[in-house]
């Protein structure tokens, strides 16, 4: 067990508080994987402090410059990765081979920002009149505040961190309790490549103290926030009064659409990676399948088939495909939503309860979990559940089918499984989603493209990819008019 510090001004410090809250691995409940800070207020205020003042130095740094340290990071990542990755299953409890894909996305991202900071791209254009010209260029805002969950440690930081520090904010990174000791390693490989004390702080503690004075902070210029709908939407109404950019992913309630041509062992392999993959705890999980009667009830029992011999375990053993829950709330939640489902006259097929016997018993395993006969007004089919629990819909064509994967709040991501080119095309016209995936799972996004949602999954601007993604939001606009007539010219008026 290892005792964290915040990393405050390019030091490691305890929290003022002198308190600690301890991180346990998902996969043992009793066993600690690290002890955190609790930090308050006042840790939070010093690491704004360190931010604010590193400011204008790194902003003044040539964004190839900037570059440089996220290259040496993404060596770094590289050369850490398997230790990495055991880590993050070892503290989050998703299987090893993801736990590795969580590192390698940082990887990726390390990379891909780095690139950019040569490619901070603006305009030039034509002016009205003559000796004058336009351009536009990308300043940065500030010190970012970046907030962050559990179930991507590793990944989600990166996509946060590396394009603030490349469009030349500085930043304070809250992490989730679930998972501290992740991001600590992060922030110590940045350390290591070079980072400038300050540009890069890292405040531990709980997201309703810590988090919360850090978003508000009045030296903060921005939010970067991934969770829950709760919390983001008590963000919204806290930082709207205060004109603050906010940027959030908040969940979904994702659909893998199966039509009667599809290729039903492609789309069964699709359905149980994004069902059961994370053991259900990805906000593009596939919590919802909706397969056309033709081939329903062939499909069910695939389903059902193959979702009762997956194998239950700790992320590090090489025979495990599921993992645990992240903690014991979580589980409840999951269990209750059986419950739940039961109560509404859903069909439980299979799963449903804790999974027990043997190391089972040591950790927050879920038995994989499939319902037939679920109605879309169902529970069950419309608020995020974030575990092991499939419900499956019938549908009688694929318009009927398209409303119901519309048929929720969120909009993150979906899928179809189908052979027609054109009903494909038309699918991606019309579901109403972030991402939309062809004959694939709803998960499996990419780096060099945005990430983000439609309604209740998300708002303000995706995070990812160059331009069209996290590059605008961590960056500003600045218009720039030169003239050099030598005499009055007046836009609009003078054009004669």
């Amino acid at each position: 067990m290892e005792i964290l510090h915040n990393f405050i001004g390019g030091q490691w410090l305890p929290p003022g508080s002198g308190d600690y809250g301890e991180s346990v691995n998902p996969a043992r409940s009793t066993e600690v994987v690290a002890r955190y800070p609790l930090s308050d207020r006042n840790d939070v205020n010093r690491a704004v402090a360190a931010a604010a003042e590193s400011f204008p130095r790194w902003r003044r740094m040539p964004a190839p410059r900037r570059a440089e340290v996220l290259f040496r990071a993404a060596e770094i990542l590289s050369r850490k990765k398997p230790e990495l990755g055991r880590l993050v299953t070892l503290e989050m409890g998703k299987v090893l081979a993801e736990g590795l894909g969580d590192v390698q996305e940082a990887i990726d991202m390390a990379y891909f920002m780095a690139g950019e900071g040569r490619r901070l791209i603006g305009e030039t254009v034509p002016c009205e009149l003559p000796d004058k010209d336009g351009k536009s260029i990308r300043v940065p805002h500030g010190v970012a505040a970046l907030i962050t969950p559990w179930n991507f440690p590793v990944a989600i930081p990166s996509w946060k961190v590396f394009a603030a520090l490349i469009c030349g904010n500085t930043a304070v990174l809250k992490p989730s309790s679930d998972s501290p000791r992740c991001a600590v390693e992060f922030v110590r490989i940045l350390e290591a490549a070079g980072l400038p004390p300050g540009v890069l702080n890292l405040v531990m503690g709980r997201g309703e103290l810590a988090g919360d004075a850090l978003a508000v902070h009045p030296n903060v210029a921005l939010v970067s926030f991934t969770g829950s709908c709760a919390v983001g939407g008590e963000l919204e109404a806290k930082l709207a009064p205060l004109h603050r950019p906010l940027a959030q992913e908040m969940g979904g309630k994702n659909a893998i659409l199966i039509m009667e041509d599809a290729d039903l062992e492609l789309a069964l392999h699709g359905v149980l990676w994004g069902g059961f993959g994370t053991t259900g705890q990805r906000c593009t999980a596939a919590s919802r399948v909706i397969v056309h009667e033709a081939v329903h009830d062939r499909f069910l029992q695939m389903l059902v088939k193959a979702a009762r011999a997956l194998r239950l375990g700790d992320g590090l053993q090489s025979d495990t495909q599921v993992g645990p829950l992240i903690n014991q709330r979580a589980l409840n939640k999951a269990l209750n939503y059986v419950r739940i489902g039961q109560e509404e006259g859903a069909k439980l097929q299979c799963g449903g309860g804790r999974a027990g016997g043997g190391e089972l018993a040591l950790g927050n395993f879920m038995e994989p979990t499939v319902f037939s006969e679920v109605k879309p007004s169902m529970r069950i089919a419309q608020e995020e559940i974030f575990g092991p629990l499939v419900a499956v819909m019938r549908c009688s064509s694929f318009e009927a089918g398209v409303d119901m994967v519309n048929s929720t709040r969120y909009g993150l991501s979906s899928a179809i499984y189908t052979r027609d080119v054109n009903r494909a095309a038309r699918a991606e016209q019309e579901l109403e989603s972030g991402l939309v995936y062809v004959n694939a799972s709803t998960i499996g996004a990419e780096i060099q493209l945005p990430f983000g949602g439609f309604r209740y999954s998300g708002s303000g601007h995706p995070e990812a990819g160059g331009r069209m993604g996290a590059i605008d939001f961590f960056s500003r606009i600045k218009v720039v008019y030169r003239d050099f007539s030598g005499r009055l010219q007046r836009a609009q008026i003078d054009i004669e």
